[in-house]
């Protein structure tokens, strides 16, 4: 199997793997107890809440666990609607947060959607003139889960800031695949997921800048530090950080790596299929991440083609793979129905090999020809 499909999930690394196993079996106890067992897994709870703070350059105690970015990004925008201020976000979020700000509307809430360019960057000036001095949360993604596009975020904090506002970034699809350092870019909350980076599902995190202000989503125990309660995910947290490590460590090198092989994969693709075209801004671009529309198919029906081939591929966000209608995402960049029909996404990572790549270019060309064939 050829998998580049990676911005829907990763394969969970050695790493976590042998970090989890412990946690599984021998190290079981509940993080509450006061006996050595529940020691254990709480020590290593705090172990990890270090890796992750290291990792984003903040303090041990801005970080809270939670099941994943969808969880951490509902958190932040409740928060907001707690203390009534408005909304501003952009038409190309996740649907954690787009469908989130919906539900809030629909209690009152104001939210403003701000719009991209053709390339998928949110346009500053709109955003900065939406902004309520003193009253606003900024909710805009730090990379694009279907495009890659990466947003302006330190401009976009400077904007926010300077009317003495907020920033809240979905960062799950950045984390671990860009260097992100959260007070020199000026971030108020970040969320991530650990299955975007080789980690295990069900489990993520929230830093939050200012915590004494924030308020718990989940009530209950004592769990971190009444912040969000529930007994914690114990080996998914191990495992979560186990994975950091692994890919912070190697950060600059996977980037050069997977910049490569999405460039060498793209330009064959553009070089070899007539019709196709790069969806979003290539500069300001996650490093494996290619989204390409090709003329006269439909990008759904290509994925169903490739998997025959033993090759994953997506037309879209793994989420929304259920939607009716074209892909929010290129419709804010201004696309027509039938160019976000026809657009399907190839991530790939350090762990993808160019035979791979070579392969799955021979099978999109062989595919596309078919169809277009009839």
């Amino acid at each position: 199997m050829i998998y580049l499909d990676q911005a829907a999930t990763t394969q969970l690394c050695e790493e976590a793997k042998e970090a989890m196993e412990p946690f599984l079996k021998e190290s079981y106890g509940n993080p509450s107890a006061i006996y050595e067992l529940g020691e254990q897994a709480k020590e290593a709870i705090e172990e990890c809440r270090e890796i992750i703070a290291e990792a984003l350059h903040c303090d041990s105690n801005q970080i809270f666990f939670t099941s994943g970015g969808t969880e951490s990004d509902n958190w932040v925008l409740e928060n907001a609607a707690l203390k009534n201020r408005r909304i501003i976000t952009s038409t190309i979020e996740h649907h954690a947060v787009l469908n989130k700000c919906k539900e809030l509307q629909s209690r009152g809430s104001g939210v403003t959607y701000i719009p991209t360019d053709s390339k998928g960057i949110v346009d500053l000036q709109l955003l900065d003139k939406n902004i309520e001095e003193g009253n606003s949360l900024v909710s805009i993604m730090f990379a694009n889960n279907e495009v890659g596009i990466i947003e302006p975020i330190k401009r976009i904090a400077q904007i926010v800031h300077r009317k003495q506002s907020e920033l809240h970034t979905d960062a799950v699809q950045a984390f671990c695949h860009v260097p992100i350092d959260v007070k020199q870019l000026g971030i108020d909350y970040l969320s991530a997921s650990s299955h975007k980076f080789h980690g295990p599902k069900g489990v993520g995190f929230l830093y939050v800048k200012n915590y004494e202000k924030f308020s718990p989503m989940i009530y209950g125990g004592e769990q971190e530090r009444g912040y969000r309660a529930g007994t914690e995910n114990v080996a998914g947290i191990v495992g979560m950080a186990a994975a950091v490590k692994v890919q912070i460590k190697h950060l600059k090198e996977r980037m050069v790596r997977e910049q490569g092989m999405r460039n060498y994969l793209m330009e064959r693709i553009l070089h070899e299929i007539p019709g196709c075209v790069v969806n979003g801004s290539l500069p300001w671009r996650l490093p494996g991440n290619l989204n390409v529309s090709i003329r006269g198919i439909q990008g759904a029906a290509m994925v169903i083609l490739m998997g025959e081939e033993g090759i994953c591929i997506s037309a879209g966000s793994a989420c929304a793979s259920g939607q009716k209608g074209p892909s929010h995402v290129l419709k804010a960049l201004g696309m027509t129905d039938e160019q976000a029909y026809s657009a399907i996404r190839l991530t790939l990572d350090a762990t993808n090999k160019k035979e791979e790549l070579d392969r799955t270019v021979e099978c999109l060309k062989q595919n596309v020809a078919r169809v277009r064939n009839g």
